[in-house]
């Protein structure tokens, strides 16, 4: 995705002249430049002393049938794309090392690990490339960091090709959205059984769950929040302070969660794809920021507008799309989109989403070891 720039100097005298307007129409342009106005303000004044290191790490690969992702599609067109992780290094002051996280842990590299129905989905998405998986990228990056030495893992989402491998993170403590552990173990509807997902895959002593969103606007109460256990919030202490969690609305997004407390690292609740789907927005240097999209959308022409969510039947005489609920998903979009659109000189803002293959093409140099 390209860099999106403004110059402030330049914003400010047109805002200051929207000031002085009394027409209908001037007053809309001016609530207009009020809105955006005070994200640039607010990205200036807000920006973190504290930024993050990202780096990119292939996490498997799977094949997508293009029909069932894009409008006026190819209805022959299978493109095989990355499931991508990414390790995110947060160090903050006083801190002898930095906080390292995982966000999302793509494809598991044992698929007799998926559940029968799991695997009969992945049938459909050959070929599945399990090599190299999230372990493997971490280890062949650096010998510095080993899988023990991550602290950290957080999942977009539970969906069979972004929860990897949890065991090889022994030492990790996992967060998710709200209401995962609830949907691993009874899914949620008839288009998403409980045996399309692994009730065991995650660890119940080392997962903590987001505090509940009462905006997301998802679904009918389902699934619920399960609270966690003081084993695992005790884990998390020397890294966050899950007692300071609240969801507050920030830049164009009604509820967005500071992770560490001091702004360097955001989650962005996004409903729609799928019950505790969330992304990241991560503060890698002064006013830079790189947005982590996981799966609110599977191809980047959606995110640009040149394409929509396709539609397809549902065996039930219906339709439906790869996501949970298509009319809060295209929500999302359309406030990433402003986000994106709104990100002025001297901010700057960068999407990756977990399936875009062509950005993997065009920066395999940001790959651990390389950063964002």
């Amino acid at each position: 995705m390209p860099l999106y720039s403004y110059k402030s100097q330049q914003y400010l005298s047109v805002a200051w002249w929207g000031c002085s307007a009394s027409s209908d129409e001037t007053k809309s342009f001016e609530a207009k430049l009020d809105f955006h106005f005070h994200f640039l303000v607010s990205s200036i004044m807000e920006s973190s002393p504290v930024t993050v290191t990202i780096s990119a790490l292939d996490a498997g690969h799977l094949t997508l049938p293009e029909r069932l992702f894009v409008t006026d599609a190819d209805s022959e067109k299978r493109t095989t794309v990355p499931s991508l992780s990414f390790l995110i290094q947060h160090c903050a002051p006083g801190k002898t090392r930095p906080t390292r996280m995982l966000f999302d842990l793509g494809v598991k590299r044992d698929i007799e690990r998926y559940t029968p129905s799991q695997q009969a989905h992945i049938a459909e998405r050959q070929p599945v490339i399990v090599s190299p998986d999230c372990r493997e990228s971490l280890l062949s990056g650096s010998a510095t960091i080993t899988p023990k030495d991550i602290d950290l893992v957080m999942l977009s989402h539970v969906h069979w090709d972004h929860v990897g491998t949890p065991s090889d993170f022994s030492s990790a403590t996992f967060l998710v959205g709200a209401g995962t552990l609830d949907l691993l173990k009874n899914g949620d509807g008839p288009l998403y059984p409980a045996d399309l997902f692994n009730d065991d895959e995650l660890p119940s002593d080392r997962t903590i769950e987001l505090p509940p969103v009462s905006l997301s606007g998802v679904g009918s109460g389902r699934p619920q929040r399960t609270r966690p256990s003081d084993s695992a919030l005790a884990r998390i202490a020397p890294y966050l302070d899950a007692d300071i969690w609240t969801w507050r609305p920030r830049f164009t997004f009604s509820s967005t969660l500071d992770l560490f407390g001091d702004g360097s690292v955001t989650v962005i609740d996004t409903p729609g794809h799928l019950h505790g789907h969330v992304n990241l927005l991560c503060q890698v240097a002064n006013s830079k920021y790189i947005y982590l999209g996981g799966d609110c959308c599977h191809d980047p022409r959606i995110l640009a507008g040149d394409k929509g969510i396709a539609m397809y039947p549902d065996g039930r005489g219906g339709l439906r799309s790869v996501h949970v609920d298509t009319g809060a998903a295209t929500t999302s979009l359309d406030r990433i989109r402003d986000f994106v659109e709104s990100c002025q000189r001297p901010v700057e803002t960068e999407v990756v989403v977990a399936h875009d293959g062509a950005w993997r093409e065009r920066n395999k140099h940001r790959f651990w070891p390389g950063k964002l």
